[in-house]
């Protein structure tokens, strides 16, 4: 099981776990990183499936720094945990990247489901994950993703079970984020999307789904790596599933009412 942890140094905190629940009312974010040859292409991938990668900034060649978003932040070491990818194979996670940063890589914030969830508490639903102090579920589907250039792949979800009288609410309130994602891709049977067992993530932890309640899916900002893992880019840097980059903008931001 995966909780949120921390590591003291001198008088900072530092974040080691998952980030859902974390500084509610800010905007969380997906980290993808790449060489500028395949950033154009990623962008465009982007452009093409705005459901599970809804851009919020892409930073100059060469820096770190998310201008737009937090000023202030350097994306090689302010998120909680990186995965590092290559030729489609994850070969480690790290807590900076400093040692893999190079002069011309370009770093995309992609919009994070976690923006929404304060959202749904102050609505009164329950997240699961977040009561159960384990990273959110998500799952690598079998609904292409529109490719672009070198990318392809499966769409992932992220799963929030709801009881049958909450799933209305759910759509509304999450309809309102299109930025992170927005309102479910499904909803009820998860076999129709292709996930075989809900206790059996791809990414993150599984969850109780209690008697009378429904599975409901979100496009995911970890389809990112599942792309990673089909496409084979010679490196792909990204967060860890559920350990988000939490940006200085409120989730005011991204409704749109």
């Amino acid at each position: 099981m995966s909780s949120c942890s921390s590591c003291i140094m001198g008088n900072a905190i530092f974040i080691t776990g998952p980030t859902a629940g974390l500084a509610p009312g800010n905007t969380k974010a997906n980290l993808v990183i790449l060489p500028k040859d395949l950033a154009y292409d990623f962008f465009l991938f982007c452009q093409r499936n705005p459901k599970p990668c809804p851009l919020i900034e892409v930073t100059n060649i060469g820096s770190p720094i998310p201008n737009l978003t937090a000023p202030s932040a350097d994306l090689r070491f302010d998120l909680p945990k990186y995965r590092i990818y290559k030729k489609g194979v994850l070969v480690e996670e790290v807590i900076n990247i400093d040692a893999y940063w190079k002069e011309d890589m370009v770093a995309f914030l992609i919009g994070c489901g976690f923006t929404f969830e304060n959202s749904l508490i102050e609505n009164g639903l329950v997240i699961r994950h977040i009561e159960e102090n384990r990273n959110v579920p998500m799952y690598i589907t079998n609904i292409p993703c529109q490719p672009e250039g070198v990318f392809q792949g499966n769409l992932v979800v992220s799963m929030r079970p709801f009881a049958g009288a909450d799933v209305v609410r759910a759509v509304e309130v999450t309809s309102r984020f299109p930025a992170v994602h927005g309102s479910p891709v499904h909803i009820g049977n998860p076999e129709e999307i292709g996930i075989q067992n809900l206790a059996t993530p791809d990414f993150g932890d599984s969850v109780t789904v209690k008697e009378g309640e429904l599975p409901v899916f979100w496009a995911c900002g970890v389809t990112p790596q599942a792309v990673a893992m089909s496409s084979k880019p010679d490196i792909m840097i990204t967060h860890a599933p559920g350990h988000m980059f939490i940006t200085d903008m409120k989730e005011s931001n991204y409704s749109i009412l």
